[in-house]
């Protein structure tokens, strides 16, 4: 069966407890587009918000989930431990050094990781993120940021980077990367204070947007998620015809799965690798824009057509957010 290869990061989602707080810290402060307030479909009492580029582009979006009573995330191994966010130049991290020290967000400074500029910081709950620079990526390109956002657009956030994955047996994943979704093992890159060296696997074009970072720690007890941590991490399909073919190979492979999932604003498989972290493949449409004009992208609560008969209910459920400014 011929498959295209996957194309890249299509999106992270990750938990909050807080919606409004998160939604004021991913738009207020990094700048980012709320491009979709709408639930989660497979539990419509909480909240499922979009945050992205200037229309929610294919590799742009970082996703949460609210879960309210989340509890503390105890982190360790077998678990998704760091997200990036691209940004255009080196230039640009020295402005999110200022801007991040104006709200009073931890960060660890400006560093070099893999022949890159990043700079490591942490949200209000914990959750463990870096800006990289672009400015020597020759890969996937990235998004354009929303021109209506608090931060210039020339150092906004372009789309999301290299996902880091901390596991106890990398083997076995990198088999999976490699045998199983096409990746190729292009280079390591030592890390301060940690041993064996990080690998670094890529897909389709390459670049800033379509790594994925494999850190061995053995030394470390399973990661007990909570608010803070990584859900998911999903991959770029060109479209439903790729994806049922993605369907039959990742079933031919013996990996239990999900098998095709609408979710209106795209279609998914899931899929866990051996490590026990969840993986998704997803396609690059339709998008956002479906169900609200461009102009309006998370202004209100958007559900596809198959949860529309329980609005009533479910906004009876969920408490307001006020994102008509975001």
């Amino acid at each position: 069966m011929n498959i295209l290869p996957l194309k890249g990061i299509h999106h992270v989602s990750a938990i909050t407890a807080n919606a409004q707080e998160n939604l004021h810290f991913y738009t207020e402060i990094l700048g980012m587009r709320l491009v979709k307030k709408t639930v989660n479909q497979d539990d419509t009492s909480v909240y499922h918000l979009f945050y992205a580029d200037e229309r929610g582009n294919p590799g742009t979006d970082l996703t949460f989930f609210e879960i309210p009573h989340a509890g503390t995330t105890y982190e360790g191994t077998n678990s998704i431990s760091m997200t990036s966010l691209r940004v255009a130049t080196d230039q640009a991290l020295d402005f999110w050094v200022e801007r991040l020290e104006q709200f009073d967000v931890k960060h660890e400074g400006i560093s070099e990781e893999s022949g890159r500029k990043t700079l490591a910081f942490r949200d209000f709950e914990g959750q463990r993120l870096q800006f990289v620079s672009d400015e020597h990526n020759e890969g996937v390109a990235g998004g354009k940021p929303w021109d209506k956002s608090p931060v210039p657009a020339e150092k906004g956030v372009i789309g999301l980077g290299p996902v880091r994955l901390t596991v106890s047996r990398p083997d076995v994943t990198a088999r999976i990367l490699v045998d199983v979704m096409g990746f190729r093992e292009v280079r390591s890159y030592e890390e301060k204070g940690i041993t064996p060296a990080i690998r670094v696997f890529e897909t389709g074009e390459g670049g800033t947007g379509a790594e994925i970072h494999l850190l061995e720690r053995n030394d470390l007890q399973r990661e007990r998620p909570g608010r803070g941590s990584v859900h998911h991490v999903a991959f770029r399909v060109e479209n439903q015809d790729e994806l049922n073919k993605w369907v039959e190979h990742i079933s031919a492979s013996g990996l239990p799965n999900s098998g095709f999932v609408e979710r209106y604003y795209f279609r998914s498989l899931y899929f866990r690798e051996a490590n026990g972290i969840l993986f998704e493949l997803a396609t690059d449409g339709p998008g956002f824009e479906g169900d609200e004009p461009f102009e309006t992208l998370g202004e209100n609560l958007a559900l596809p057509p198959y949860l529309e008969n329980q609005r009533e209910k479910i906004e009876a459920t969920i408490k307001p957010l006020d994102t008509k400014k975001a």
